[in-house]
């Protein structure tokens, strides 16, 4: 497997030369193949009061819409030779954070072995692996087209610190090199599994993922942050799905305003002595309530081995592995 290997301040000052391409007339508000007027982003005013949208329908059984009429990904909802064939015709690239820092590095393995089986086979992949143990990354064997580089990071001592600095790298990284390399861009938890087939079907403007923990409960019950002095507040009456921080995708543009967004509501909490109910996760909810996705997959897309799979589950393609917090987290 050829790697390449950077350090942290490679990315903050983008040592990297940008390709003499099209793309580098490209900037962070107007990307590629789209501008300012064709692109439609949902956003929805704060204290506007409806019904709680469902994954259930009527009859019981999952619907495919959200109600601002977003697509809901289950399986049987798409063609996957067809998705993948529209796609594939455009020559795009996915670029694909992961962060595996201290004894998160185990994960590693499995992760990129079971991405190279299942995630965007047939399609142009580069892993971006942000490690402050470089010299554990495995040797797996990468398809044709897909890539992995190495970003070298400076351990921390609290697993909510590095829950937290996973806005702000992921908003750098952008910044110097992905505007110009990628065309959509994801970033996915170490601590996973893919069990099934992640491809085109999950492509879109700007992607969230249902949690697999919480897409029949109520919203007064989500963990959302109900502090009114952290930017990640959320009121009791508001609410649509309570999305999963493992997973973030869709265009570069995109994802980059919701990252800038985050790193700076973040920051904003941090001078004032605040830490969201679920870092990072927090604030990303509260971005995507007034924000909203583009497109939203099931739980398919981030399952638990800790649950079973319930009727409506009709396959697991990518999921959190079972795991000791108290072995794998520097603090409790």
């Amino acid at each position: 497997m050829n790697m390449v290997y950077l350090n942290e301040q490679d990315i903050h000052h983008g040592v990297h030369q940008r390709r003499t391409t099209e793309k580098t007339q490209t900037n962070l508000y107007s990307p590629q193949g789209t501008t300012e007027k064709t692109q439609i982003n949902l956003y929805s005013p704060q204290g506007l009061s409806y019904k709680q949208p469902s994954v259930f329908g009527p009859d019981g059984k999952v619907t495919a819409m959200a109600p601002w009429l977003a697509p809901i990904v289950w399986e049987g909802t798409f063609d996957p030779t067809l998705i993948d064939s529209i796609y594939k015709q455009q020559n795009i690239t996915i670029a694909t954070t992961v962060f595996a820092l201290g004894k998160y590095t185990k994960f590693l393995k499995d992760f990129l072995e079971s991405a190279e089986q299942n995630y965007f086979v047939g399609f142009r992949v580069h892993y971006y692996l942000f490690t402050d143990q470089p010299q554990q990354v495995p040797e797996v064997k990468m398809g044709e087209d897909h890539q992995l580089t190495v970003m070298v990071v400076p351990s921390s001592n609290r697993w909510q610190e590095i829950s937290l600095r996973r806005m702000e790298r992921l908003e750098k990284l952008i910044e110097s090199q992905l505007i110009n390399e990628a065309n959509y861009v994801f970033s996915l938890d170490v601590d996973t599994k893919f069990y099934g087939r992640w491809g085109a079907e999950s492509l879109g403007r700007l992607v969230a993922a249902i949690h697999p923990w919480f897409y029949y409960t109520p919203r007064e019950q989500f963990p959302y942050e109900r502090r009114p002095e952290s930017q990640a507040f959320i009121p009791h009456s508001e609410g649509d799905f309570y999305y999963g921080g493992a997973m973030i995708g869709g265009l570069v543009k995109n994802v980059y305003q919701l990252v800038k967004t985050c790193r700076e509501q973040l920051d904003i909490d941090a001078a004032k002595s605040i830490e969201a109910a679920w870092q990072e996760e927090s604030h990303l909810n509260k971005y995507f309530l007034y924000n909203k996705p583009s497109k939203l997959l099931s739980p398919e897309y981030l399952w638990d081995d800790k649950r079973s799979k319930p009727e409506e589950i009709k396959t697991i393609r990518y999921s959190h592995v079972y795991k000791n917090y108290n072995e794998v987290r520097p603090n409790p």
